[in-house]
């Protein structure tokens, strides 16, 4: 049972606390979680919240999906379980020499 909506377009002055606040109006929020850059910490504009009951999920969607708050419309829907991502770094799955045949080196390794 799905409990759970995605919040898109966000205010970046939006707060967890204030989010729970508003999104309670629809039923019992059991959580309330706004999505942060892992190295700024500023809010990337979206977020999940989670309520108790299918519902109380429900009646977000219907009442907060094209809701205006703090000026921006905000997106809600059914969240959706992430997507698995493949490899590493680059995301290429080849994790060593970077495809390359000579198996890389460096920058200008002849240079020294």
């Amino acid at each position: 049972m799905q409990t759970k909506v995605y919040v898109g377009n966000l205010s970046f002055d939006t707060n967890e606390e204030s989010l729970k606040e508003l999104f309670s109006e629809a039923g019992e929020v059991v959580s309330a979680n706004i999505i942060t850059d892992k190295f700024s910490g500023r809010s990337k504009g979206f977020g999940f919240v989670e309520f108790k009951t299918e519902e109380g999920m429900k009646a977000a969607i219907e009442k907060f999906n094209g809701y205006s708050y703090m000026d921006r419309d905000l997106r809600v829907d059914e969240a959706r379980p992430p997507e698995k991502r493949e490899g590493g770094y680059n995301r290429g799955g080849n994790r060593g020499g970077g495809n390359r045949r000579g198996g890389g080196g460096g920058y200008n390794r002849d240079r020294y």
